[in-house]
């Protein structure tokens, strides 16, 4: 808990940044607004979840140099991520304008959907070095056992968005305003994390630069768990892009319903995602203080235990409440009555998310702790499957209902797989070039 808790604390603060700015332009904008920033939200995701290695392949590996006592590899890590972060950067910049081009002529909606959906994507893309930074540094500060550095960044990033964005939105700018509270918020928090990093860990950084800087691209373990979370990430954008593009061909009401409940569900996720992170950092270093690369123990497997009863015991929590205010919850986020009206046949799918992800999300954080990328490169593969499958097969009859049907479906598939992949993982896995 003392791990999960400042994670929690932050990742809270996330999903409001989301609420807000729908909640803003709920009340003074109409749908076609929403459904862009549901457009615009995307297109971000299609770039930046490709680069989640740059947080979730750090933190692993951190959190086992951490165990090791390797302050040499701690800050050589740290180095390799955030220099990795300025790169993907600048490619991002010089095929921006190329991307949301090719993704607009894709995604089925509106001129006014997609109007809105550019100008929102071309302010916001200036953010990339720091939005990438932040990823990595967030990373090492969970693998070096710190989630109260992340939580200071993400509740500075959250809530300047916040303030910024509702200053500019319902003042001089409009809706466009909450993009240009993204970009100020990313950069306020990049300043944020360098501070930190430069304060508590000046010591060890003074004494291990000058060996990080020679092998600052050496490490081939470092770069293979990365391509393997590469490819992870774009299972991923099969869901959740899919998610997006799926919901546009219905119109763009059910678009800005399913953005609107997408939200509501990142809420639930933000909060299971704190134990996540506190199965990383210690599932990381215990497995690194019991032998050579990473293997699972005693004490690992009474840390997993402990972690999934407050997963499932939250994921309980939220189905219900979830369930029991679901209309009402969707009321704070738009006053827009035919968007209610129309997410009501809805609510049932939301309330059964958390129960289902709780699972999905805690096995994830304990793979990644282990630096299994092999693990978690094959679940997101069937879990894409399965969610073109259940979508695809059940359209027919149940019409968009099978959208959130095949989401919950991916949910179940990565629970399943990794929790039947547990048992027969191989005592030593991080030192394996293959993991």
């Amino acid at each position: 808990m003392q791990l999960a808790v400042p994670s929690i604390l932050a990742n809270i603060t996330i999903p409001l940044v989301g609420i807000v700015d729908v909640a803003i332009l709920g009340h003074i904008a109409d749908a076609a607004v929403i459904g862009g920033i549901a457009v615009g939200t995307m297109l971000f995701d299609l770039l930046y979840w490709n680069f989640g290695f740059l947080r979730v392949g750090t933190s692993g590996l951190t959190a086992q140099a951490f165990g090791r006592a390797d302050r040499e590899g701690e800050v050589k890590l740290l180095s390799q991520s955030v220099s990795t972060a300025v790169v993907a950067a600048l490619a991002i910049w010089l095929i921006s304008w190329l991307f949301v081009s090719l993704v607009l002529w894709c995604v089925p909606c509106s001129q006014e959907v997609a109007a809105f959906a550019r100008r929102y994507f071309f302010v916001r893309i200036w953010a990339a070095p720091a939005t990438l930074s932040l990823m990595a540094l967030k990373g090492w500060f969970i693998g070096m056992q710190n989630t109260v550095a992340p939580m200071i960044t993400d509740i500075v990033v959250n809530v300047v968005n916040m303030a910024v964005s509702y200053a500019l939105a319902v003042g001089p700018a409009g809706p466009i305003g909450v993009a240009w509270g993204t970009l100020i918020a990313q950069y306020s928090g990049l300043l944020t994390a360098g501070m930190i990093v430069l304060i508590k860990y000046s010591d060890i950084i003074r004494g291990h630069m000058h060996f990080a800087k020679k092998e600052i691209f050496s490490d081939k373990r470092f770069f293979r768990l990365n391509a393997n979370l590469f490819v992870r990430s774009l299972f991923f954008m099969v869901v959740y892009v899919g998610y997006t593009a799926i919901a546009s061909k219905y119109g763009d009401e059910e678009l800005a319903v399913s953005n609107i409940f997408m939200k509501l569900f990142m809420l639930f996720s933000f909060f299971v995602d704190g134990f996540a992170y506190a199965g990383e950092a210690l599932t990381g270093k215990l497995g690194a203080q019991a032998g050579g690369g990473w293997c699972r123990s005693k004490e690992v497997d009474r840390v997993v235990r402990i972690l999934f009863c407050w997963a499932l015991g939250v994921g309980v929590v939220f189905m219900t409440v979830y369930y029991l205010c679901a209309g009402s919850m969707i009321g704070l986020l738009t006053s827009d009555a035919s968007l209610q009206t129309a997410a009501a046949p809805f609510h049932i799918w939301l309330a059964l998310m958390p129960l289902f992800s709780a699972l999905a999300f805690m096995w994830d954080g304990v793979y990644i702790g282990a630096a299994s990328g092999k693990h978690v490169r094959n679940c997101m593969a069937w879990a894409a499957g399965g969610f073109v499958a259940g979508y695809v097969c059940l359209s027919p009859f149940v019409g968009i209902h099978a959208l959130y049907i095949g989401y919950l479906m991916h949910l179940l598939v990565r629970a399943l797989y990794l929790s039947l992949a547990w048992p027969k993982m191989a005592q030593v896995i991080s030192s394996n070039p293959e993991s």
